[in-house]
């Protein structure tokens, strides 16, 4: 079993096939934290809790040898108000306007299998063999409140998924002011924090920093996961490496305002909680109401960053994704939007769609500008029906013309805004996020629908039913340009004001699975300013999401690099755009732009009617080479080999589930006078299998591509050089 309960020693054990997670029952009831970290395979002995005095620290009157000094108590889920002085991760407010917590075992349950969170995204199990789940009741009986911490156990995967569910049991409201999605106790705190941060066109940069005494955070309160933190924290030892050391990873199945907090005490011990941001947020908890708080997925392991990132790669690949395209490979498209812009029409669009399909590209997805009077960004946004002028022929007759050629058809949306300047605000100026009596700041000239309405939702969802049911549709770019300011609802009382930002974000999940449900055979791609809104929650409705407005090759290699810390491939839209790159006016290679762009899901995003007969040659041979490459890329074992962090070069190799296949990518970015060969130690391979390479026949053993490595150029001439191998084992 995955789970089991030492009745004599009243210690909970979770077992993956690598990793323990342990915790016990104090006899005063309390649930504390003892373990979590390489396998034990045997059973855990009592007495593993040691009490600690600790200078100005309260005990629990009616059990003082049991929890000694509360302060040095390991907390499973600690609580503010009753004696724990580090970080919370409950906090709450009764009738009587006080605030403290104590929260005591009622009762335990072991089942098969994993349960769904109700209007959240949560990883998932399709057989009931492959997990089991913990559920511990805890009770504050002064406070009527009844927790239930929720833990899976993975048969196939070395995670741990917590969440909270709260209920008030009391016959008065009760009000949220924090619920973290889960919080673990560290015994010490010599360790690195990796974090991934940025910016818009810059998101995701892996920083390491080590910890230091006090509390370190990282949030977003834009009412999105957004571009410039993420919902994903790593505490490494700070020996470890790629392929070596311990790291604690702990990533939040959420796409809102988010906080994980990191706290070193005085004693050296590192408490971390990860949740719904509580600033600004409060939720009204009537008597007999339930708050469902989102996922967290725990992953701990003793075999470097590289181990860790794999399990996420998987765990999510195919536990999280879900339908059609989860599996599959994913169509090479070429996206109009950095060709024309907004201006276009039916012929301009027909005429790129017949030279892209000419190279081999298999998905044609007209962008933004397609709807309304959308001649610019000033407008038009929740018009969605064709612009008659642009389209005669409507989505459906330019649509239909497309797939003609052979080719899929595709469409951007951004249903979450409206412009002021359109029809639908004129209708209904209620509609949107905002405060009465204060202006209405605008983000690219528009406004956030009020996705806490029930009725925005469902228009919505009809006004996109419409266009997706009458077209032969095969891909939606779902994308969100502008983030939350003015936090309010006109259809919410005062007292539920603070609740806009979740509500927003359980309609923008309803709306998601709407969608997604009703067109089962369209491929969703979310986007968010380029990669403002990726994360784990969005990947339960869509499966890929554009990485990043930056298509600029060298750029993408620390964008790309991060990312890959907790999404696989499979996950990033990656595209080849024109040269001076639109974001910065940087030249690099096709070549270069095309090896990074195979390292995701492939695309193109440029005018090819203004390709020479030459550049079209090499497209139509990075089209070819990716198709038969693409289901290792996607759906293969990651191993990063060069950080564009740490050095003048990146590089990384796929290699399939089987071992049978080797894709690797090696970058230079600044040439250097006198540069020397040096060699590229792959990973993964199976050492005593031997492997071609495809481009010169050359064969290896594994365990001499991994221990010596292949020999990479001596780039001497020129910045922005790349190589690549396509190795496969010889049967």
């Amino acid at each position: 079993m995955s789970i089991s309960y030492q009745e004599q020693e009243r210690i909970f054990v979770l077992q993956t096939p690598h990793t323990t997670y342990a915790m016990q029952l104090a006899a005063s009831g309390h649930l504390r934290h003892l373990y979590w970290g390489k396998k034990l395979e045997q059973a855990l002995p009592d007495g593993l809790y040691v009490p600690r005095n600790r200078s100005f620290s309260p005990w629990m009157a009616d059990d003082p040898e049991s929890m000694s000094l509360l302060d040095s108590a390991s907390f499973e889920y600690p609580v503010f108000g009753c004696g724990d002085f580090r970080i919370p991760a409950l906090e709450l407010r009764l009738a009587n306007g006080t605030s403290a917590s104590d929260l005591r075992y009622r009762e335990h349950r072991i089942q098969s299998g994993k349960p769904g969170l109700p209007g959240l995204p949560a990883t998932y199990v399709e057989d009931e063999a492959e997990a089991e789940t913990l559920t511990v009741v805890l009770i504050d009986a002064v406070a009527g409140l009844e927790v239930e911490l929720a833990y899976t156990a993975f048969r196939d995967h070395d995670a741990i998924a917590r969440s909270v569910r709260v209920r008030n049991v009391s016959d008065a409201a009760l009000r949220l002011e924090k619920i973290a999605s889960a919080a673990v106790d560290l015994e010490r705190a010599d360790f690195d924090l990796i974090q991934l941060s940025g910016a818009w066109a810059r998101e995701r940069h892996l920083m390491r920093t080590p910890l230091r005494s006090g509390l370190q955070s990282l949030s977003s309160c834009r009412g999105a996961s957004g571009h410039m933190q993420h919902p994903f924290v790593a505490l490494a030892d700070r020996r470890t490496g790629e392929e070596s050391g311990e790291v604690y990873g702990m990533s939040l199945v959420y796409s809102g305002n988010f906080a994980a907090e990191i706290e070193v005490d005085q004693e050296d011990n590192t408490r971390v909680a990860m949740g719904i941001n509580p600033f600004d947020f409060e939720w009204l908890l009537e008597p007999g109401e339930v708050f469902q708080a989102p996922e967290t997925v725990m992953v701990f392991s003793d075999a470097g960053l590289g181990d860790m990132s794999r399990t996420y790669h998987r765990l999510y690949r195919e536990r999280l994704c879900r339908g059609r395209y989860r599996d599959s490979d994913r169509y090479i498209l070429i996206n109009n939007w950095e060709a024309t812009y907004f201006d276009f029409n039916e012929a301009l669009i027909t005429s790129l769609a017949h030279e892209a399909k000419e190279l081999g590209v298999e998905l044609f997805v007209l962008d933004d500008g397609w709807f309304g009077k959308r001649d610019g960004d000033n407008s038009s946004l929740g018009d969605w029906y064709p612009d008659p002028k642009k389209l005669p022929h409507g989505i459906t007759g330019l649509a239909e013309k497309i797939t003609a050629q052979g080719m899929k058809f595709g469409l951007w949306f951004e249903p979450e805004m409206v412009s002021p300047d359109s029809d639908l605000y004129r209708a209904h100026p209620d509609w949107c996020i905002h405060v009465p009596a204060r202006s209405r700041s605008l983000g690219r000239n528009q406004l956030i629908l009020d996705y806490s309405r029930r009725d925005v939702c469902d228009a919505i969802v009809a006004m996109l039913s419409e266009i997706l049911g009458t077209a032969p549709i095969s891909y939606v770019k779902w994308d969100m340009n502008r983030h939350m300011t003015e936090p309010g609802s006109a259809q919410l009382p005062p007292e539920r004001q603070r609740e806009v930002g979740h509500r927003y974000i359980l309609g923008l999940y309803e709306v998601m699975e709407t969608l997604t449900s009703r067109f089962p055979d369209i491929l969703f791609e979310s986007c968010s300013g380029g990669g403002g809104r990726f994360d784990p929650g969005m990947l339960y409705y869509m499966p890929q999401t554009w990485t990043s407005d930056n298509s600029d090759a060298i750029s993408r290699l620390k964008i790309q690099y991060g990312t890959s810390m907790v999404y696989p491939a499979s996950a990033m839209g990656a595209h080849v755009s024109a040269v001076p790159n639109h974001q910065h006016g940087r030249v690099t290679s096709l070549e270069t732009r095309g090896h990074c762009a195979m390292s995701g899901n492939f695309g193109y995003e440029l005018d090819v009617r203004k390709m020479t007969a030459e550049e079209k040659a090499m497209v139509r041979e990075q089209i070819r080479r990716y198709k038969e490459i693409r289901h290792t890329v996607l759906f293969g074992d990651l191993y990063r080999l060069k950080s564009p962090f740490e050095s003048n070069e990146a590089a990384w190799n796929y290699v399939s589930r089987d071992r049978k296949e080797v894709v690797v990518m090696a970058f230079y970015i600044l040439a250097e006078a006198d540069a020397k060969e040096r060699r590229l130690r792959l990973g993964g391979l199976d050492p005593v299998r031997k492997y071609r390479v495809a481009a010169t026949g050359e064969e290896y053993y594994g365990e001499f591509l991994m221990n010596y490595g292949l020999t990479l150029p001596a780039w001497t001439q020129g910045d922005f050089k790349s190589t690549f191998w396509h190795l496969l084992a010889v049967e």
